[in-house]
């Protein structure tokens, strides 16, 4: 039985993990967080919800629709209408927040949590990935999915050299941060319909009513995703300090007295605005070594989704 592990399990690892254990692969997927799904992350606040990662993802791909048409039917995600918003395209979302599309994925297959790779060694019948943990895990290739910069140290401190695509690759990746607040609101927003804003310039990149998208009935919340430009001037500052500068911008739909209490997260690697154009990457090792992700082809949910399935049909017809 031929084997792999992957290395980040957010949308393109576990749909790699998918398509290669639909061919009966040994799959192990490995992943440093407390949960899967990367920036399809929902955060609960008190009995509530609130998205702070991807707020919605297109469906434009024969195999990512099929999936979306299977959870559409289990009611796991549905349509958002933003063409109010100015989104004339339809997108969709997780009807319980995002998380649960990872979540659903992520059944059946094999995944350590809280294990960060540190290491890829070459053995004499595949390779080995050492974790900073101290677990060893082995198998006849490797699927990076993690952020470039990410993957960049774990290849130069396992000693892999890159080929030339590799080399493209990294040259062609850059990724934005984002800071993103999650507030919690004793009454309903302002914010209009249908729940989505959408900002061209200044500090504020996007604002989400929860509420209104439908993942939050019970009470509502915003997510308000910062410019790249002000969430990189604020990164490494008082997290708490940035947020509040975000809401005071946003009174008039937002009131200080409506917000209960506010969280602050930091993505690092939040948004490849340039990205590698092919959907992976293929590295020079002596074991089948390939590096996809959202930085990578489509860029995004669906792309993701796309890095991945395209590298496991790589592997199931080289191997």
């Amino acid at each position: 039985m031929n084997s792999c592990i992957i290395i980040g399990a957010g949308m393109a690892g576990l749909s790699a993990a998918h398509e290669l254990a639909k061919h009966s692969w040994e799959v192990t997927l490995l992943d440093k967080g407390r949960g899967v799904g990367g920036r399809m992350a929902t955060r609960r606040i008190d009995n509530t919800r609130a998205d702070h990662g991807a707020q919605y993802f297109s469906v434009r791909t024969p195999e990512f629709r099929q999936l979306i048409e299977r959870l559409e039917a289990e009611g796991i995600v549905e349509a958002w209408d933003l063409e109010e918003a100015g989104i004339e395209h339809p997108r969709y979302f997780g009807t319980n927040g995002m998380s649960t599309i990872p979540k659903y994925l992520a059944k059946d297959l094999n995944i350590k949590l809280q294990e960060r790779a540190t290491l890829i060694e070459s053995e004499e019948k595949g390779c080995q990935v050492t974790t900073e943990a101290g677990s060893t895990y082995s198998a006849d290739a490797v699927i990076l999915t993690i952020p470039a910069p990410q993957a960049a140290i774990l290849l130069q401190d396992s000693q892999l050299p890159l080929n030339e695509a590799g080399e493209h690759a990294f040259a062609a990746i850059v990724y934005q941060p984002c800071l993103a607040v999650l507030a919690l609101l004793k009454e309903p927003s302002k914010v209009p319909a249908p729940g989505l804003v959408k900002f061209e310039e200044g500090d504020i990149a996007t604002v989400t009513d929860n509420q209104q998208k439908g993942i939050a009935p019970e009470q509502p919340t915003v997510t308000i995703h910062a410019s790249p430009e002000f969430s990189l001037a604020n990164l490494e500052g008082d997290l708490k300090q940035a947020g509040q500068k975000l809401l005071d911008q946003l009174t008039d739909w937002i009131p200080a007295e409506n917000v209960g209490e506010y969280q602050v997260h930091r993505w690092r690697y939040s948004l490849a605005d340039m990205r590698s154009p092919e959907p992976f990457a293929a590295l020079n090792t002596p074991f089948p070594l390939l590096m996809g992700g959202d930085g990578f082809g489509m860029g995004n949910v669906e792309g993701a989704f796309q890095s991945g399935l395209q590298m496991a049909r790589f592997l199931e017809s080289s191997i």
